[in-house]
């Protein structure tokens, strides 16, 4: 059994207030593989009393150092790789194989992509030629609390502290209490890197709990948040009282919309992405919409994909996907799975239940419903599980009306060989962002929605722009070095 029972505070690892275990489960096994604790105000109140005592001077240091920080981080991150992928297999299931290749490398990813965009911040800079002694000075918000979610761990972890930590921020992490581990190895990372006591902050805990008192604290200036709606509106009401900034990256019910047109692969290529991450993800393509002449062929390639995609442990080498992460969440998967063939849709593959020769773990069959409306529970509610739903179309009016009804707007996707109708649907579809014929965003691309999918913008300049503020300045001497 792994014990990790301290917060990491003013550059120190910490013991609780007051002792209140929590269980991390292993959700291959349904057992306990780790404890750790939950924190309390009072907890909270150090971490954050730390973070804006060390504000003043870190917020002031040359923008430059601050860069050799996170560019320490990354070395570091890269050495601690393994332990990273084993901490992120073990806390929410996703196997091995993957964390190594793609969990972990999100991490990588993003830290690459801020130290490139760093170099294209202007922190001071010119109204405009009209106003020559104006500036515009960009300085850090303050103190921010960042809570993240478990699906994708260090790709949040990575898209908020990197960004605060260049922009010149203090800040406390909260995780998921859910899949904790891997942020206590990012917290030895920061620790290892040297940045100064008191910037960087870890307190465990639930929404409940240091959650809300991060939401709350009138000390914090912004708390960056991803996760549910559900969640999302509670922290926006919760800050409301002390002004803050609230930064909400939140869920998805996108749509891939595949034209008769489109490549052979489109339909191969949405079912596997649905299904990756055993379909954990805000950005999946759960819904699959396909115009008329295409469709029934498109039914049958997704029963055939899907037959192909293999469930086992987290623990074992290979290509599959692993379990999702919690009772809960697999107890709510299968009231959906049970919704959609309540509700009429035509279940093509897979179903309720574990998959054939699992009788423990939250491990969740490939599931394809065909003859869905856009109506039915399982293409309105985020599903977060191996659940794709494929909904006919008529033409491309039709399809730009089924995707917009949605409360979400986080990630679209379009599949066609015209150029002409993918450029029309992109600026049609309401949504943050939108892929087409299976090509992702470029580095440095922007990641968030619109609607119910939250208002974020995270990645790139606009991700460390989110944690500063403009300040305008007028009589500038533009004599003086």
């Amino acid at each position: 059994m792994i014990e990790k029972r301290e917060f990491y505070i003013n550059g120190e690892w910490v013991s609780p207030s007051k002792a209140r275990d929590c269980e991390v489960i292993d959700p291959s096994t349904e057992e306990a593989c780790a404890v750790i604790s939950l924190g309390s105000t009072k907890d909270t109140d150090k971490a954050v009393a730390a973070a804006k005592a060390a504000f003043e001077s870190w917020s002031q240091t040359d923008p430059e150092t601050r860069l050799d920080y996170v560019k320490k981080i990354r070395d570091i991150y890269i050495d601690r790789a393994e332990d990273m992928a084993q901490a992120i297999s073990l806390e929410m299931g996703a196997p091995i194989t993957m964390s190594r290749s793609s969990q972990v490398t999100s991490g990588t990813w993003h830290i690459d992509n801020f130290i490139t965009a760093f170099k294209e911040v202007e922190f001071l800079r010119p109204l405009g030629p009209h106003a020559p002694n104006d500036r515009i000075a960009m300085e850090p918000i303050g103190v921010v609390g960042l809570i993240t979610p478990w699906n994708w761990p260090m790709n949040q972890v990575t898209l908020k502290v990197i960004p605060a930590l260049l922009a010149g921020c203090t800040m406390v992490l909260k995780p998921s209490e859910i899949a904790p581990l891997s942020s206590i190895v990012f917290a030895e990372i920061v620790h290892a890197a040297g940045v100064p006591a008191g910037v960087f902050n870890l307190v465990n805990g639930d929404g409940v709990g240091v959650g809300t008192d991060l939401s709350t604290h009138a000390d914090v200036d912004m708390i960056s948040f991803t996760g549910s709606a559900r969640a999302g509106t509670a922290i926006s009401k919760a800050a409301a009282d002390t002004f803050k900034r609230v930064c909400l990256e939140l869920g998805g019910k996108g749509a891939n919309v595949i034209f008769a047109d489109a490549d052979a692969k489109a339909v191969e290529r949405g079912v596997r992405h649905c299904f990756n991450n055993t379909g954990q993800s805000c950005n999946a393509p759960t819904r699959m919409l396909v115009e008329r002449p295409a469709y029934d062929q498109a039914v049958e390639k997704a029963i055939e994909v899907a037959a192909t995609v293999k469930v086992g442990s987290s623990h074992d080498e290979g290509k599959h996907i692993g379990p999702v992460v919690s009772a809960a969440q697999y107890d709510k998967i299968q009231g959906l799975i049970q919704k959609g063939i309540d509700e009429g849709a035509r279940l093509v593959a897979g179903g309720v239940g574990r998959p054939e020769g699992f009788n423990r773990g939250y491990f969740v069959r490939p599931t394809v419903f065909a003859d869905v409306t856009n109506d039915m529970t399982i293409a309105r509610e985020e599903i977060f599980g191996p659940v794709l739903s494929i909904i006919p179309f008529d033409n491309e009016e039709h399809a730009v009306e089924i995707a917009n009804d949605t409360i979400y707007g986080l990630t679209n996707y379009v599949q066609s060989e015209d150029g002409a109708k993918r450029n029309r649907m992109a600026r049609r579809l309401r949504s943050g962002m939108v892929e087409m014929n299976g090509k992702s965003r470029g580095a440095g691309a922007p990641f968030g929605g619109v609607k119910a999918s939250g208002r974020a913008r995270e990645g790139g300049v606009w991700g460390i722009e989110e944690f500063l503020e403009a300040k305008a300045i007028s009589g500038w001497d533009s004599d003086v070095a």
